[in-house]
């Protein structure tokens, strides 16, 4: 069965698809959590029954998934001639833990063949000596929904590309993507379809964050809903074998697998065989010739895999939610793949952004259809519906002397997104405030180097340990406050002094049309370890904000 709708839950594990904290604890969660299942190993009178007088244990470890299968095939001893056997040792593993094991135990404590879901973990296992001997089967990776969603959104007749299937709007439940090869692969097929680069970057962390954001159950929760038939069940990124799986164990066919345009990535279920202490021996390539044999591979299409030629699973066909015919196969770039799990895992530590917006009179300035105020109001507000609700923010206007002789004014103090505050959470009160903005346009100068040293000084008192904690100051303007104001020089230098690394805070300039001081705000982003963007069209700034985001660590 497909490893989301039997394997429970691992300790240290949220009960949502809550990938940014799981990527935060990634190699924690791998060496202390994790529910391994001793699975085979035949006993003493098995061996004697098949006159074996000399045996040799070998130490397997599979992917969850594979654990009914390999003990079945590895049930009986394995002949190495004469009155001498093998005998498989079986434990069912998250990848994960095995590949943080590798790291960490010492050759004895390691399994002598490995066969995680994925080539990869081979690619991840860095120094670790491991030898590919084959595969025990395979299982192409699609969008699974229930068959009534898949008939509203038109893909029964007309599949998207990967990339439009994430631009849909319906809810996504991704995995863990520290401990899931299924939707590394699946966002990195998204990446690749949208042409990969900046803007394709930027469309994979909205979705992400999105993910994040939305109110979607676990992966396993998506499938029953799937299984359930209704036309809003959200889409998940899984294995063939799942989509067989979830619908056996539920008694239905509504679940089906979308297989997008381009094709798909597979999982391929390699056998590897580990270089350890112990010499290579008769009894390791006995098991390896069991796994990689033809009769695995029929075994395999029996519970629900493709063989390793892309032979359909038993139960393939019309009506069964998986199709017969092997989808063209969609090759990854293996290292795009690990960078892209770089970029993502910058996500893993929670942001509080102290977002800064110039409301002087220039911000009235005509954009399109509407005014740079008004873009800036739209394009927070779009960011913010992205961000989970573990993220924190707050917000600041500023202009000249808008209280007093202080240039800012307080919006909405710095807190958790989830905070309840009056009947109301923090995140909707920052998009009540958002809303404000083209109202609160004021005459005069902007106070842009007073602002900036206040608004750093303020995240610092507000510094969260646990968080990136950050500045995103938009303007348009140049600092015009010579009456009273610090100059750029004694800003910079300031900001260096003040630094504490204890306490890091960056600064995100975001320079809003030609006429903003794009000079200055990078001068300030190096000061402070941060960076600076121009956005010289409407269309421009929400890609700035999500690349800001991407970027922020």
């Amino acid at each position: 069965m497909g490893r989301h709708t039997r394997t429970p839950a691992r300790p240290g594990t949220a009960s949502r698809p809550a990938l940014l904290a799981g990527l935060a604890v990634v190699v924690a969660a791998a060496l202390v959590a994790g529910v391994a299942w001793f699975v085979s190993g035949p006993d003493d009178g098995t061996a004697e029954a098949a006159g074996c007088e000399e045996t040799e244990t070998v130490r397997v470890t599979v992917a969850p998934e594979l654990g009914t299968l390999v003990r079945e095939l590895l049930a009986e001893p394995l002949s190495l001639g004469g009155d001498a056997c093998a005998l498989a040792d079986v434990e069912a593993t998250e990848p994960l833990q095995t590949l943080a094991a590798l790291g960490s135990l010492g050759a004895d404590s390691l399994p002598q063949v490995w066969v995680p879901d994925s080539s990869l973990w081979a690619a991840r296992a860095g120094s670790a000596d491991l030898e590919v001997a084959g595969s025990l089967a395979t299982s192409p990776l699609v969008l699974a929904t229930s068959r009534a969603a898949a008939d509203e959104l038109g893909w029964t007749t007309d599949p998207p590309s990967w990339g439009e299937a994430l631009t849909t709007g319906r809810p996504l439940a991704v995995p863990d993507l520290a401990a899931s090869a299924e939707g590394l692969s699946v966002l990195a097929a998204v990446r690749q379809s949208l042409g990969g680069g900046e803007d394709a970057d930027n469309a994979v962390v909205e979705a992400v964050l999105a993910a994040g954001r939305g109110d979607v159950p676990t992966v396993a929760d998506a499938l029953a809903t799937g299984t359930e038939g209704g036309a809003d069940a959200p889409l998940v990124p899984v294995s063939e074998q799942e989509v067989l799986a979830a619908n056996r164990a539920a008694g239905s066919d509504s679940l089906v697998a979308i297989y997008p345009t381009e094709g798909s990535p597979a999982l391929d279920y390699p056998v590897l065989r580990l270089s350890t202490a112990e010499e290579d021996s008769a009894a390791v390539d006995a098991v390896v010739d069991a796994l990689t044999s033809a009769s695995a591979g029929e075994q395999a299409r029996a519970a629900g895999f493709r063989d390793a030629s892309g032979a359909a699973p038993e139960g393939a066909g019309a009506g069964t939610g998986v199709q017969e015919q092997a989808p063209e196969a969609l090759e990854l770039d293996g290292a795009a793949v690990q960078a892209l799990l770089g970029r993502l895992s910058s996500l893993a530590t929670p942001s509080r952004l102290l977002t800064v917006i110039d409301v002087s009179t220039s911000m009235a300035a005509p954009v399109g259809d509407g005014t740079r105020a008004t873009l800036a109001r739209d394009a927070t507000k779009s960011a913010l519906t992205l961000l989970p609700d573990s993220y924190s923010g707050g917000v600041w206007a500023f202009a000249y002397q808008l209280d007093g002789e202080r240039d800012h004014v307080e919006l909405a103090p710095l807190r958790t997104f989830g905070t309840d505050v009056g009947g109301q959470t923090h995140r909707e009160l920052i998009d009540q405030q958002f809303d404000t903005l083209p109202n609160l346009l004021a005459p005069g100068g902007t106070g842009l180097y007073d602002t900036t040293l206040a608004a750093v000084r303020a995240a610092q008192d507000a510094y969260d340990p646990n968080s990136v904690n950050s500045v995103v100051l938009i303007t348009d303007g140049t600092d015009d406050d010579d009456a009273a104001g610090i100059d750029l020089p004694v800003l910079l230098d300031t900001l260096r002094a003040e630094a504490d690394p204890d306490r890091p805070v960056k600064v995100i300039g975001i320079a809003l049309g030609p006429d903003a001081d794009l000079d200055a705000l990078e001068q300030i982003g190096e000061a402070t370890g941060g960076a600076a963007y121009q956005a010289l069209d409407p269309e421009d700034l929400q890609g700035v904000l999500f690349d800001a985001i991407r970027r922020r660590g």
